[in-house]
C-alpha cells in the first residue's frame, strides 16, 4: 500500500510540478509574458474556469502581483469628483490610493496602506503600475507619483513623492512606467531635466543616479537586456530609444523614435541582436545592437503597410515572430527582423471579428501571456482567451468570460489591466472587482 501510494504522489508532482511559479510584476517573473508553470488546462470547461473568488476594489488599471500566497493590488477610492475620459484634458478627483494584500486562496484582505492623493490626470480611474516584488519587499508607484516601498506584512520602509522631490507635474496619463528592481537598485521612469530615468537605493530610497531628458518622459517600463557583453537599461522616452549603465546611468547609446503624444508606452523587446519598439502615429524601429560592444544602430523604421504599433500592451516574441495588438485595435503576428505582418484578426481584442481597414476599435487592447505553446489573452471586454499562435495563423481553442468590462475608451467599455497568472489560477482586476478564476488540469 505504502508503495503504491508513493507511486501515486511521484506521478502527481511529475504532472503538476514541484510548486506553483509566483507572479512578481508587471508581464511576470523575467517581464517577458512567460507563464512556466505546468498542469494547465487545455482547454476551458463548459461555462468556462471555475470562479474560485471576488472580493470588492476600487478603481485602477495596475495589475496583481501574486507572491507567497498573497495577491497584492494597488486602487483608488474617489471622495469628489466625476471619472470622464478624455484623452486631452485632465480630470481633479479627490480620494486616496491604497495598496492591498489578499489571501490568493480566499480573497481576504490581510492588509492596507492607504493616503490622500489628489488625481489630475487624463483617464483618472486609478493607478497604473503594477506592484514589483523583489527580496521580500514590495515596490508600489501610484499616478501622481507616490513611491512608497513596503515590507510583505505591510509595514512601510520608505517613501517619496517624486513630484515634489524632483519638482515635476504628473504625466498627461499618469505615471507609469512599473518600478523595476536590479541589483541594490530600484530603477524609475521619473521626468524632468536630467531625471527622466532614476535609480533609487531600493532598501532606503537614497537616489543614486538620474539621467537622461527630453520633454516628456513617456509611459514605458524600464528594462533590462543583455547585449555587447554587458547589462544594459532600456529607457524609451518620448523622444528616442536609450541604452544605460544601470548601476551608473552612463548613456552607451541612443537612437530617435517619436511617438505622437509623447506616448512611448510598450517595453522594448529584443530579440537576437535586434531591438523593437513601436507606439501611436506610425513610429517604429528595429535597432541592432552591437556584439562586442555597448552599441546600437537603426536598421529601419516602420511604414503604414508593416510592422506594429501597440498603444497599451508589449507584445511577446515567440521565435522569428511577435505578437501584439496594433493601434487599430486588432492582434497581429508580424515577422520580428523585417516588419512583414503575416496575419491580424480583431476577435481577441474587442470580441468579434471585423475587416482589416475597420477603425471602430481604435486603442484596443488584449495582454498576452505564453503558457508551453499556448497563448492566454485577456482582452479588453473581459473575456479570456486560449489559442495558438503561428506564423501561418491566429487558432483559438476555447472563449470565456471572467469579469465586466467598467472602463471606458471612446464610447466603448474596456477592462485595462495585466492579469497574473500564478498557482495555477488567473487573478483579474476592473475598477469594482478583483477576482481569481482556476487555470488547472
Amino acid at each position: 500500500m505504502r508503495a503504491m501510494i508513493a507511486a501515486v504522489v511521484t506521478v502527481l508532482v511529475s504532472a503538476w510540478g514541484l510548486h506553483a511559479d509566483d507572479w512578481p510584476q508587471w508581464m511576470g517573473p523575467t517581464r517577458d509574458g512567460l507563464w512556466t508553470e505546468t498542469g494547465i488546462l487545455e482547454t476551458f470547461p463548459k461555462g468556462g474556469p471555475k470562479k474560485l473568488w471576488s472580493t470588492a476594489v476600487g478603481g485602477g488599471y495596475s495589475g496583481p502581483a501574486v507572491v507567497g500566497g498573497k495577491v497584492f493590488l494597488t486602487d483608488f477610492q474617489r471622495t469628489v469628483g466625476e471619472v470622464k475620459n478624455n484623452p486631452g484634458e485632465r480630470i481633479s478627483l479627490k480620494g486616496k490610493e491604497r495598496i492591498l494584500c489578499f489571501d490568493a486562496k480566499t480573497g481576504t484582505e490581510t492588509w492596507k496602506i492607504e493616503y490622500d492623493c489628489p488625481y489630475s490626470v487624463s483617464y483618472p480611474a486609478g493607478p497604473r503600475c503594477t506592484p514589483t516584488i523583489a527580496d521580500g519587499r514590495l515596490y508600489a508607484l501610484g499616478s501622481m507619483g507616490d513611491l512608497y516601498c513596503t515590507t510583505l506584512a505591510g509595514e512601510v520602509v520608505w517613501k517619496k513623492s517624486l513630484m515634489t522631490e524632483y519638482k515635476i507635474p504628473a504625466p498627461m496619463w499618469g505615471f507609469c512606467g512599473h518600478p523595476l528592481v536590479y541589483k541594490n537598485l530600484l530603477l524609475c521612469l521619473v521626468g524632468g531635466d536630467g531625471s527622466t530615468a532614476v535609480a533609487f537605493d531600493k532598501n532606503t530610497g537614497k537616489e543614486v543616479w538620474r539621467a537622461l531628458s527630453s520633454s516628456e518622459p513617456g509611459y514605458c517600463p524600464p528594462s533590462l537586456i543583455r547585449a555587447g557583453g554587458v547589462d544594459q537599461l532600456v529607457i524609451w522616452h518620448a523622444k528616442s530609444l536609450n541604452g544605460l549603465d544601470p548601476l551608473t546611468g552612463n548613456s552607451y547609446w541612443s537612437v530617435p523614435l517619436e511617438p505622437s503624444y509623447g506616448m512611448s508606452i510598450m517595453m522594448p523587446r529584443k530579440h537576437g541582436e535586434h531591438l523593437f519598439a513601436g507606439g501611436i502615429g506610425t513610429k517604429s524601429a528595429l535597432v541592432k545592437l552591437h556584439a562586442d560592444k555597448p552599441g546600437a544602430d537603426l536598421i529601419w523604421t516602420g511604414k503604414r503597410t508593416n510592422s506594429m504599433y501597440p498603444v497599451n500592451m508589449t507584445p511577446i516574441v515567440d521565435g522569428d515572430m511577435i505578437y501584439g495588438v496594433d493601434q487599430p485595435g486588432q492582434l497581429r503576428g508580424v515577422v520580428f527582423e523585417t516588419g512583414e505582418r503575416k496575419w491580424s484578426t480583431f476577435a481577441p481584442v474587442l470580441g468579434m471579428d471585423k475587416d482589416e481597414d475597420y477603425r471602430g476599435g481604435g486603442w484596443g487592447t488584449a495582454f498576452l501571456v505564453k503558457n508551453g505553446k499556448r497563448y492566454f489573452l485577456f482582452g479588453e471586454t473581459g473575456e479570456l482567451t486560449l489559442a495558438e499562435l503561428s506564423p501561418e495563423a491566429y487558432t483559438p481553442i476555447a472563449k470565456a468570460k471572467l469579469i465586466e468590462p467598467t472602463g471606458e475608451c471612446f464610447g466603448r467599455k474596456v477592462v485595462w489591466s495585466f492579469p497574473a497568472f500564478a498557482d495555477r489560477c488567473i487573478f483579474v482586476r476592473n475598477d469594482k472587482e478583483l477576482a481569481c478564476y482556476s487555470l488547472a488540469k
